[in-house]
C-alpha cells in the first residue's frame, strides 16, 4: 500500500461517496480513535469484539453523523461501562 493508513481512510471515504462535510470520519483523529476503541473493545470484551464494537460505532456514529467527533464520545461512553475490567 502506498502512503499511511492515515491516506488510505481519506480515499475510502471517497470511494465510499462520504460527503465533504462527513470526512472527519476519516481523518488522523478519527482514525486513531477507532483504533484505540478497538484496542479496548479487545482487550475488554474479547479479541474478535474489536472488528464488531468499531462496525457498532460505525453505525452508531453514522446515524449521528452531523454532530461530528462528539458523537464519537457518546459512543465511548455508552459502551465503556460494558468493557469489562479483567478478562476472563
Amino acid at each position: 500500500m502506498d502512503g499511511t493508513l492515515y491516506d488510505w481512510a481519506q480515499q475510502a471515504a471517497a470511494a465510499l461517496d462520504i460527503p465533504e462535510d462527513g470526512r472527519w470520519v476519516a481523518d488522523k483523529d478519527t482514525v486513531q480513535w477507532v483504533l484505540d476503541f478497538a484496542r479496548d473493545v479487545a482487550q475488554g470484551v474479547a479479541r474478535p469484539g474489536a472488528p464488531i464494537g468499531a462496525f457498532l460505532a460505525g453505525v452508531a456514529v453514522g446515524r449521528d453523523l452531523e454532530r461530528g467527533p462528539a458523537a464519537l464520545h457518546d459512543v465511548r461512553t455508552t459502551l465503556e461501562p460494558t468493557f469489562r475490567a479483567e478478562r476472563s
